[in-house]
């Protein structure tokens, strides 16, 4: 679906590899190979043809940039040609990394190639990406026209959304002062299938379609995000319905556990860093031993002196393990109007964010009005 661009030469990328297999245990050289970091980024790459006259969408998502959620949105955008599509997005899954930023280091954007649209994947997060495709650095272009997050995988309704990294790349778009909508499928285990991405798509279209045209007019409610949750079985929804943020949240449960390693962290490395990350991890090892036999050289020199005046010190901490898992629990949900609740009978939930803590009923009355009507004329 995608490919990476790459400027490593292939017997570099052949030996550093083979260091890395022998780091980890490798002797048959079948550990799976990575492809090796762009080493730089330029504007240019961004600045392909486009028809001026077709406003610009830029996506993201919190799954990365790989998800078939993402994929399916952008091949349906490129499909319909009516946009200049964008997409930059998270190298690797930061769907619960909230609004969280990368400040202060340094974070890669590679080109992908993507037919049909300017892609490139991020180092960082959902935001940082939102943050890096809004300022002018990366894209040769001025402010797209919509952002969109999704399709993400799971149900970011109620307290979630303060968890999700999809809804908050929504979120800073319009802190940057960008429309957005964040769209998110109600998956379930042994219940879902891939192709349900690919229906979610055709449900949430003509919203999308609504939105880009009524900002166009300038009629888009200003001063709110539209936060989309589509049923588990996209294709058999009961219809759109406007709604409320609940407060339903997946609980989070914390697991004791023996070691601080995840049972799949042996092969944490070689999955999901990058190259460059994994010799910047040779490097610091590489120091650290240094380091270590430089104090074990001086040790020698050192006379002990055993003090009889002095109890000896001795290291009194505890050091325990934890593992973090939410737990989806049933609740009895009442109201009509909470997003969950609609999820759950089978609706698409279209819920009004704002940057407010509680959204004035002014906003949320303008905003509901326009959703009922951007919904009603497309039917």
């Amino acid at each position: 679906m995608t490919s990476k661009n790459n400027s490593l030469s292939a017997a570099l990328v052949s030996n550093l590899q083979d260091v890395l297999s022998k780091r980890k245990g490798g002797s048959d050289g079948s550990a799976e190979e990575e492809p090796p970091p762009s080493t730089s980024v330029s504007v240019d790459v961004a600045a392909k043809e486009m028809d001026e006259s077709r406003p610009i969408v830029l996506v993201t998502n919190g799954d990365g940039i790989d998800s078939i959620g993402l994929v399916s949105l952008f091949e349906a955008l490129v499909k319909e040609g009516l946009y200049n599509v964008h997409v930059c997005a998270p190298q690797t899954d930061k769907s619960v990394s909230s609004h969280s930023m990368t400040p202060g280091e340094t974070i890669a954007a590679s080109s992908v190639n993507i037919k049909g649209a300017t892609a490139f994947e991020v180092s960082g997060t959902t935001v940082d990406c939102i943050s890096l495709g809004l300022s002018g650095a990366l894209f040769a272009w001025s402010k797209p026209i919509l952002v969109i997050s999704g399709i993400n995988q799971g149900s970011s309704c109620g307290h979630q959304m303060f968890y999700s990294g999809g809804v908050a790349g929504a979120r800073e778009a319009l802190i940057s002062g960008v429309p957005s909508l964040s769209i998110s499928l109600n998956w379930k285990k042994d219940e879902s299938k891939e192709s349900d991405f690919t229906d979610a798509v055709g449900v949430c279209l003509p919203l999308i379609t609504a939105t880009i045209r009524d900002i166009e007019k300038g009629v888009f409610p200003k001063d709110c995000s539209l936060n989309i949750e589509i049923p588990t079985s996209p294709s058999s929804n009961k219809g759109f319905k406007v709604t409320k943020q609940s407060m339903w949240r997946q609980s989070p449960s914390w697991q004791a556990v023996s070691a601080n390693r995840h049972p799949g962290a042996g092969n944490f490395m070689s999955n999901q860093q990058s190259l460059g990350a994994q010799l910047a991890q040779l490097g610091r090892d590489a120091s650290a031993a240094g380091a270590a036999r430089r104090f074990t050289t001086q040790k020698k020199s050192i006379v002990e002196i055993e003090s009889v005046g002095v109890a000896a010190k001795t290291d009194s901490r505890v050091k325990k393990y934890f593992r973090l898992e939410f737990v989806a629990k049933e609740q009895e949900h009442t109201d009509e109007d909470l997003d969950i609740k609609a999820l759950e009978d089978g609706f698409v939930s279209v819920t009004p964010l704002s940057l407010l803590p509680k959204m004035d009923s002014e906003t949320q009355a303008a905003a509901s009005e326009w959703i009922s009507k951007a919904l009603n004329a497309d039917q």
